[in-house]
């Protein structure tokens, strides 16, 4: 009963039927009456597309059907990404420093490296806090779900829709402003909204509120460190 109708998310005992290899019949959801997954035929890039588009249903799809919870280490890929999480942050980070002008030269090696151990501080510290707020509340849209199991769900959940964070490594090889990188924010916040609102069940602005709230310290602690650091890179 783990699989769930990617149209209104009840749950559901199968998601086909196999007759013979290549040969299947879909089930349909016995509340809503409409196939309950219809990505089991589509190619990966509708799904992608559809992710984009920020569907409900391809995030149910992606979440709750498309991988085997026994076959999968779900904590070895939560930690995997979390690192590839960090790492994208603290590129951010050195990008908007760079397009601020402020890393352009180095007076001395030992405050380039101090330079680059701040950044990955931030990173760390800003991200530190997003999980704490993210977590704690969602204490108020779980209720009753509030086992570690849940929260690291999440977890993954958010990690899993910040895939938007990858357009980043386009600006290794092409040049843009700082301000496609706010724009960037912008889809994150919007598709951890939507994930936290397919894991949850919770309202969307409920989701919403959680969300900006993580978001927002996140963004101040950042702007705090890198004025900080900027200051000092001048002296």
């Amino acid at each position: 009963m783990n699989f769930r109708c990617v149209q209104c998310g009840h749950h559901i005992k199968s998601l086909y039927v196999q007759y013979s290899p290549g040969n299947i019949r879909l089930m349909k959801c016995q509340n809503c009456r409409a196939v309950a997954d219809e990505y089991i035929e589509c190619e990966i890039m509708i799904l992608l597309i559809d992710l984009i588009l920020h569907k409900a249903k391809a995030y149910r799809h992606l979440f709750y059907n498309m991988f085997d919870p026994k076959a999968m280490n779900f904590e070895g890929l939560m930690w995997k990404l979390t690192f590839w999480f960090l790492i994208l942050d603290a590129y951010r980070i050195s990008i908007l420093l760079a397009n601020s002008g402020y890393s352009a030269s180095y007076p001395s090696l030992a405050l380039l490296i101090w330079g680059c151990g701040k950044i990955l501080l931030d990173a760390f510290v800003g991200n530190l806090l997003f999980i704490s707020i993210l977590l704690l509340g969602t204490r108020s849209l779980l209720n009753a779900f509030s086992e570690v199991s849940r929260y690291k769900n999440i977890w993954l959940a958010i990690l899993a829709s910040s895939y938007l964070k990858l357009f980043l490594i386009a600006m290794m090889v092409w040049e843009f402003p700082s301000s496609v990188i706010f724009i960037i924010d912008i889809f994150v916040l919007s598709s951890n909204t939507l994930a936290l609102n397919v894991i949850s069940e919770s309202a969307m602005s409920k989701c919403f509120g959680v969300c900006l709230c993580a978001h927002a310290v996140k963004f101040l602690v950042s702007l705090a460190l890198n004025i900080r650091l900027a200051n000092l890179i001048t002296l």
